[in-house]
């Protein structure tokens, strides 16, 4: 798997998670303390978060790291 790809699935992973709590990207904006705008671009894979951002954000989305990083095809 090419690093395009494994950011995309973690945009993926991210989005789908963020919907099943119903939280908007504004409210995972704040939760992590980073812009709106920069949730958005992770979801599609344009910017590449920081593993400290990936830590923050499983925690905010109450999510085990390792099934955040599963890209596994489902």
């Amino acid at each position: 798997m090419n690093r395009k790809l494994i950011y995309k699935q973690l945009g993926n992973n991210i989005k789908r998670r963020r919907k099943e709590l119903g939280y908007t990207q504004e409210v995972l904006a704040e939760k992590i303390n980073k812009g709106i705008n920069f949730i958005g671009k992770i979801e599609i894979a344009f910017s590449k978060p920081s593993f400290d951002t990936i830590i923050d954000i499983s925690y905010a989305l109450d999510i085990k790291l390792k099934d955040l990083l599963n890209f596994d095809k489902k």
